[in-house]
């Protein structure tokens, strides 16, 4: 980058488009140097906060050169972030999207996106306006007034939820705002949601931007090595371990990392389980693979980890469900080691052992470091014998045919049989996470995708359709094929935020969504009938006017296949039947054999909520009422106790 001189007069808006369009990333990955644009393209829904500001800017630059800075529609704040936010996560944290709303309702329609970019420390920068700074009109529409703090507006709720918030007053303070911001959204130990407050009457203010300001900017993803006394102490804690054990998070993906965890696995034995994040660190099949552990685990991981000595936790920040609310780890003498980027997560669980560095460059120097050293035969054995119950588990569940109506689990098996390795699974929210990650049997790095650290319903269209644009851009940029992307969602989810399907048709983008009607909240369906509630309060039903209740009346008459066939969608049905699952693969192949360009394509196929899937062995924390007049939630808080008796401080 040379330096540059001389100023411009333009406006705020215009200012920050342009700025934006000339940031890239700059990545290392074994030898080989990755630059891409940070910010791809800008999402925006236009009201009277950002119509004359980001709005004007983003047209005035598309009529000089579309390129600079494209702009995507949209149809509803939230989804554009979690648009933003499957782009990242295919992009491992190297692009995202920018999002412009309007003041107010706009604003904070943004709120739940922010929260679970980061919860799951994924990149995305939003631009909300905000009300005048001059306060000329005062107050406007949509403005939010505290007579206890005349400064609060309603983008103050961002300061939590965001891991940087600025908000920009005067136009002098964009230089700082968006290189401090920007420097948060590239770090990966800090990165999440980037909030820029934008007032509506700033964003239309001219001023004299230094040409420096608009020059291209490179942002070089850092890669921090590991201490080298930190390796050496933890290779003499895993030399001295009987039963080690690896847990591997979604740091290992973003530190493309995975080859270099081959490495360790097959040089010591080790086996590894993953967590929601980490689906993909090894391929399903893979001898020292013991698949998803804890609460939505397999029944592999779940029985080598109590067992474990020593728990080596790689890019994971420890969620409730990975440790199985700390009761996974039973040995009374088991230690952590914990290797990541981020400090917290470095040191939870009160490790003595935290290695703060790049997951790669840390593996490399362990697998260094342990040269002859390797588990005992026992231990391989043991982990050779766990898999292959636990596969024959996964076979009958998937081959099992229930009639007219399937089991998820069957649904499952299918779809996983008729995708392509490459191909990518979207979901979120649901029953079907957990049954996901115990069961999909992932095959490449890429090929898994499941919000699950805010398990946000109504992300999986959205969330699916950002990634379905990161893959179709990662095969122009390589001349491939683009990999077909399938989003499994349950009706309840779909009707929480099927609006990104309008996106799809208007954008010819084929997005292919599995739809899985069960009439109802099968997860917490399943989950309130295990507390005791009986499953209150879960099932579409219509209204018992004489007790309130919506649990036992007539299913509802409502048709999600046709909606989604009026919103422009290709649909095909799967009825119910001796063949459904046969169909449903069918069907599912009939959809990725459709050329690009031919828009979203549902498949409508229905289950019976009430077949669960396999057991884990585990357990989760959610406490149950400790008095009852129901019988069920006396029996309940009885199992509750049992569990919460195992349950460890795991401090070490």
């Amino acid at each position: 980058m040379g330096t540059t001189t001389g100023t411009r007069r333009i406006t705020v808006a215009q200012a920050v488009v342009e700025y934006l369009s000339k940031q890239y990333t700059v990545d290392t990955v074994n030898g080989v140097e990755y630059r891409e644009r940070l910010i791809p393209g800008t999402f925006g829904i236009f009201g009277h906060g950002n119509v004359a500001g980001v709005g004007q800017a983003l047209k005035q630059y598309q009529q000089l050169d579309p390129a600079i800075m494209p702009y995507y529609q949209g149809r509803n704040e939230q989804a554009q972030v979690h648009q933003a936010v499957g782009y990242a996560r295919h992009t491992r944290r190297r692009q995202t999207f920018a999002i412009s709303t309007s003041i107010g309702p706009g604003s904070s329609n943004l709120l739940t996106g922010a929260a679970l970019a980061t919860t799951n420390r994924l990149p995305v920068l939003l631009l909300p306006s905000d009300t005048f700074a001059t306060r000329a009109a005062d107050p406007v529409l949509q403005q939010l007034e505290q007579p206890y703090a005349y400064d609060i507006t309603v983008n103050d709720a961002f300061r939590p939820l965001s891991k940087f918030f600025d908000r920009v007053n005067r136009p002098e303070q964009l230089f700082s705002a968006f290189h401090h911001g920007l420097r948060v959204l590239t770090d990966p130990a800090e990165t999440g949601a980037v909030t820029i407050s934008l007032p509506q009457d700033v964003q239309a203010e001219a001023f004299d931007v230094p040409e420096e300001f608009l020059a291209e900017r490179e942002w070089r993803i850092r890669r921090p090595d590991a201490d080298d006394q930190d390796i050496a102490r933890a290779a003499a804690a895993i030399r001295a371990a009987k039963r080690p054990l690896v847990i591997a998070g979604g740091g290992v993906l973003y530190a493309y990392a995975a080859d270099e965890l081959a490495r360790f696995v097959e040089l010591t034995g080790i086996p590894v389980g993953n967590t929601q994040a980490g689906v993909g660190v090894l391929p399903w099949d893979h001898q020292h693979s013991l698949g998803a552990i804890g609460s939505t685990g397999t029944t592999a991981a779940n029985a080598i980890a109590a067992e474990a000595d020593l728990v080596i936790g790689i890019g994971t920040r420890y969620e409730d469900f990975t440790t199985a609310s700390r009761t996974a780890f039973q040995n009374p003498d088991v230690k952590f080691i914990n290797i990541n980027v981020a400090p917290i997560d470095a040191y939870k669980h009160g490790t003595t052992l935290p290695i703060v560095a790049d997951a790669r460059k840390a593996l490399a120097k362990l697998n260094a470091a342990l040269g002859g050293y390797r588990i005992g035969a026992d231990l391989e054995e043991k982990v050779a014998a766990e898999k292959q119950r636990w596969n024959g588990i996964v076979d009958e569940a998937f081959d099992t045919r229930h009639t007219p109506l399937p089991a998820q689990n069957e649904i499952i098996g299918a779809t996983s049989r008729a995708m392509d390795a490459k191909d990518v699974v979207i979901c979120a929210a649901g029953s079907l996470p957990g049954d996901l990650h115990k069961m999909w049997r992932v095959r490449d790095p890429f090929g898994y995708h499941v919000e699950y650290a805010y398990s946000c319903m109504g992300y999986e269209i959205p969330g699916g359709l950002g990634v379905k644009r990161a893959v179709l851009a990662e095969a122009a940029r390589e001349g491939t094929q683009a990999r077909d992307v399938v989003v499994m969602v349950g009706d309840g989810s779909y009707l929480m935020m099927h609006t990104e399907l309008v996106t799809a048709v208007a954008e010819r983008i084929k997005l292919i969504v599995v739809l899985i009607q069960n009439h109802g909240y099968a997860s917490i369906g399943s989950l309130s009938e295990m507390l005791g509630s009986q499953r209150f309060g879960t099932q579409y039903r219509a209204l018992n006017q004489e007790q309130h209740s919506f649990d036992e009346g007539e299913t509802l008459p409502v048709d999600l296949a046709l909606n989604a066939e009026s919103l422009g969608v290709k649909v095909i049905r799967v009825e119910p039947g001796e063949k459904v699952i046969a169909e449903l693969e069918q069907a599912i192949r009939d959809a990725k054999a459709a050329p690009e360009g031919t828009g979203p394509i549902l498949i409508h196929v229905e289950s019976d909520p009430l077949l669960d899937a396999p057991s884990s062995e585990s357990w989760w924390d959610v406490p149950v009422s400790q008095v009852s007049e129901l019988d069920s939630t006396k029996q309940a808080f009885q199992t509750y106790t049992d569990h919460k008796a195992r349950q460890r401080k795991l401090l070490g």
